[in-house]
């Protein structure tokens, strides 16, 4: 994604001062990056905790992965 980022429609500030992407940004970028976040269209943050590190996480093995094929939903 190249264009420039817009607050409240790419992204928010959480009461932490953290940048949170909306699903917006995430379905304009085209793809999941399987960080598990927040407003993930592709169902990801449904399968880690993301208020633990990624590098505490299970490693996910290719066989555990659901993929997710279908719609995305607005």
């Amino acid at each position: 994604m190249t264009k420039k980022l817009i607050e409240n429609i790419h992204y928010y500030l959480n009461s932490e001062g953290l940048m949170v992407f909306t699903k917006k940004y995430h379905q304009e970028r085209g793809y999941c990056c399987q960080s598990g976040c927040t407003h993930c269209p592709y169902e990801y943050h449904s399968r880690v905790d993301p208020s633990v590190p990624s590098e505490l996480q299970k490693p996910w093995q290719e066989e555990e992965l659901e993929i997710y094929d279908g719609p995305i939903d607005e």
